[in-house]
């Protein structure tokens, strides 16, 4: 039989291993342990955390439960609650913590520092879009812990969400006073400057836009790479054939949308460089070829850089041009264009269709899955979208990619909604089924940068505190003059937003036209 004390050294052996990073040693002790006393509850706690290193959520929420069936601990709620809002449950999640919070409360002798559990619990909630719970939460973090830096940026998120982006610009700020190192609360700075419209501020806060950016490995905060060659920031060049090359960053809709600063980046260089998504690179040598030979699309970033001077990530554009509300004029507004021999194709389709007469309209109903919990809160609902669809006097024209079923429509005879979307193969060719339309209709999607771009009428469907580049409660657009934006009044409802829709769609089309 194992003494007490073999057992209190394995168990030694297994914390100080566990904490040296030396995760599989830690498990072998604590095998150890286990085999000898099974309910050995820091045995069984410590065990959990090793599965949760391991990412095997599964298991570390079985041995953590398994740890407070023998020992209720507010310290093993915590780690419950963590392992839980990793996994996505997060109502369980939001439970643990705050089981968590009312044992330590309960029993003030317990050895734990209550503002943690307070800052998980906030996390479970705003996570699960219970923002005015999660501000609570926070709340009392900051109120026993004024200086808790986390506790200040998720706040201002929290804030920003429930429609209050300068309390929001207020908190961020002191996240970063209390941490320089806290670059996700620097980054959120310039994205609340950016949607209150003071973009001469927020552009140099914007330049740690990575640090609350996740990568293809689900890492959040991964810096972008490094160039052998000085980032430009608006300096003129020493060199009269100076040459820049303009790195891609974030996503499709991103580079619709600041593409238009490539003539502008033309003005102060010979030769500007792009390395070009392939589903845009149909619809940019369309566009920018004929008029801007000076631009070079290419397939990736360059392996020799002795021929570029210096380099700039596509979005740092208008801090290096000095753009701000009131010269953002100064880059063309319509500065995309459809081929006309593909543009002629689906006119021709059209008329098939529709009558002339017969408004054809786009729609765009869901985003893409590159932010699960943003595609969630911009996406209407199919079974929502059938109100629209049904308003009679228009031949609607689905521009919607269903990256998934639950964004399909359901199989129905519906003889005003055409969908050729299946023949569609990049956004050269979405650009020619959009160019004979009279208006598209889009939540924030990439296709309302593209037709907005092309110049073509969009009415945007716009979530409650949605993205920066809308601003905050603005119906119209400063970066396209052909937008409309109709916005949501509360989070999640699009019931008035569409109704709003409806109504302004009788307006522009009425039945004697």
């Amino acid at each position: 039989m194992t003494s007490q004390p073999d057992i209190d050294q394995r168990y030694a052996a297994a914390e100080q291993a566990f904490f040296a990073g030396d995760h599989d040693t830690a498990r072998v002790h604590l095998d150890a342990v286990l085999q000898a006393q099974s309910e050995h509850a820091a045995a069984l706690h410590l065990r959990g955390l090793v599965a949760f290193e391991a990412k095997e959520p599964g298991g570390a929420a079985h041995w953590i439960e398994h740890a407070l069936r023998v020992r209720p601990d507010p310290v093993f709620y915590n780690s419950l609650s963590v392992v839980q809002i990793r996994s996505g449950a997060l109502a369980e999640g939001a439970a643990s913590a705050q089981r968590g919070l009312d044992l330590a409360r309960s029993e003030p002798s317990v050895s734990i520092d209550t503002s943690i559990l307070a800052f998980n619990l906030g996390v479970a909630l705003q996570l699960n879009d219970d923002m005015e719970a999660a501000e609570h939460a926070y709340r009392s973090v900051i109120e026993t812990n004024p200086a808790h830096s986390g506790a200040h940026n998720n706040l201002g998120l929290v804030l920003n969400a429930l429609g209050d982006v300068e309390a929001a610009i207020v908190h961020h700020r002191r996240a970063y006073e209390l941490d320089p190192s806290n670059l996700e609360a620097r980054s959120n700075i310039g994205h609340m400057m950016l949607a209150a419209g003071r973009y001469e501020e927020a552009w140099p806060h914007f330049e740690y836009r990575w640090a609350a950016l996740g990568n293809n490995r689900g890492e959040r905060g991964a810096r972008p790479a490094e160039w052998p060659v000085p980032q430009w920031l608006g300096e003129a060049s020493s060199k009269r054939d100076a040459r820049l090359f303009i790195v891609y960053e974030q996503g499709l809709g991103d580079a619709l949308q600041f593409s238009r600063f490539f003539p502008l980046a033309l003005d102060h260089f010979t030769t500007i460089g792009f390395n070009c998504p392939k589903p845009l690179r149909r619809l940019f040598e369309d566009s920018f070829g004929e008029r801007y030979p000076q631009l070079q699309l290419l397939d990736d970033v360059p392996s020799d850089w002795s021929e570029w001077d210096c380099y700039s990530p596509m979005l740092s554009l208008p801090m290096a041009l000095e753009i701000g509300l009131q010269n953002l004029g100064s880059a063309p507004s319509r500065y995309l264009r459809a081929d006309a021999q593909r543009a002629a194709y689906w006119r021709a389709r059209l008329a098939a269709v529709a009558p002339r007469r017969v408004p054809r309209i786009g729609i765009v109903w869901a985003g893409g899955k590159i932010n699960a919990h943003m595609d969630r809160m911009r996406s209407i609902a199919p079974a929502q979208v059938e109100r629209l669809l049904a308003w009679p006097r228009a031949q609607w024209i689905s521009l919607q990619k269903a990256d998934d079923a639950s964004k399909e429509l359901t199989a129905a005879p519906r003889p005003n909604v055409t969908d050729w979307m299946n023949e569609i193969a990049d956004f050269a060719d979405t650009a020619a089924l959009v160019e004979p339309l009279d208006l598209v209709i889009a939540v924030d999607t990439s296709v309302a940068h593209l037709a907005a771009a092309m110049g073509k009428r969009v009415w945007l469907l716009n979530r409650y505190a949605g993205c920066w580049r809308w601003l905050c409660e603005r119906t119209d657009s400063p970066w396209y003059p052909g937008m409309r934006i109709f916005n949501q009044s509360e989070r999640g409802n699009w019931v008035d937003v569409l109704s709003n829709l409806i109504d302004a769609l009788e307006a522009e089309f009425p039945t004697h036209a």
